[in-house]
């Protein structure tokens, strides 16, 4: 088999025409962790905590001889005790996510960023949790690593559809009725809210020890828009409407995207954060990576 096929499986518009999102997240996950133990860079591999290299003395019970047929390696499960990390994922399901130029919205985006991380987490005992917001929490369900438990996150997010207005600091500030032990909380939105609040709305996640990672989505249309001629933009969260040229499309639209983001990468890193910016027309690889990387407490 290619080593590069299985990356040909995680594009977006390749998974949204698959069955279902558990089918989704499963495909999109496999083909990662193959190319992975395929990577020439082997260290890279041990970004996936389920398995290290077996070394002599280990008990051959434990060897994975799926992944040594296909890799030719030779890997070891670890045991629950040596990975075991508590997972939420915090889905916007805004109105502002419903919006896409692309095959896929950013909110299905997120699903299926969000159905991957729970399934890559659940391959590594790690108890999943969910919490659907917008204005408000919409949906929450409590940390779990029993059997169905990962089988009901999926099926949580997959009804998931746009609502209303974002209010980060109204739902952050709810949270902790709800985070009461340490863990990984990873929050996947396009973050259109002011980037004070969002710091304001982190910080006490991460000073209470929560690792925080904030993905943040956007379309390629948001980023690098290709009008040429007036268009009126409206706010689908407030109603509002603009009427934009395309001499400000060229320079201060991106000179205010830029600002935004900017202030949002600082905001994130003073609270103690780290945030990520993803384009919806961008495979979930490097999603992936980064999760993993962030879980080894490393930046690149």
């Amino acid at each position: 088999m290619n080593a590069s096929a299985p990356a040909r499986l995680l594009p977006p518009a390749t998974l949204a025409r698959l069955a279902n999102l558990e089918l989704i997240a499963r495909t999109a996950v496999e083909g990662f962790l193959t190319g992975l133990h395929r990577s020439p860079r082997h260290g890279f591999s041990q970004e996936f905590k389920e398995y290290r290299a077996y070394v002599e003395g280990d008990d051959p019970r434990f060897v994975d001889w799926n992944v040594y047929a296909r890799t030719e390696r030779t890997y070891v499960r670890r045991f629950e005790g040596e990975t075991n990390t508590r997972l939420i994922v915090l889905l916007d399901a805004s109105a502002s996510m419903g919006y896409g130029s692309q095959p896929v919205t950013k909110l299905q985006y997120g699903k299926f960023l969000a159905a991957a991380l729970a399934w890559l987490a659940a391959r590594q005992h790690d108890p999943v949790g969910l919490i659907v917001f917008d204005e408000r929490i919409r949906t929450y369900r409590a940390p779990a690593s029993r059997p169905g438990s990962l089988a009901g996150v999926i099926h949580a997010i997959d009804a998931v559809t746009p609502g209303g207005a974002t209010d980060l600091s109204r739902c952050f500030s709810a949270l902790g009725e709800h985070l009461k032990r340490r863990g990984l909380v990873a929050v996947i939105s396009d973050l259109y809210c002011d980037a004070q609040a969002v710091s304001n709305a982190v910080r006490p996640l991460a000073y209470h020890g929560h690792d925080v990672m904030l993905f943040q989505l956007l379309d390629p249309q948001e980023v690098r828009p290709q009008w040429r001629e007036n268009v009126v933009l409206e706010d689908v969260e407030t109603g509002k409407k603009l009427n934009v040229s395309p001499q400000y499309v060229e320079t201060e639209y991106r000179r205010r995207l830029d600002a935004h983001l900017d202030a949002l990468r600082a905001g994130a890193a003073r609270a103690g954060a780290h945030q990520m910016l993803i384009e919806t027309h961008e495979p979930l690889d490097g999603a992936l990576r980064r999760y993993l990387a962030f879980r080894r407490g490393r930046r690149f």
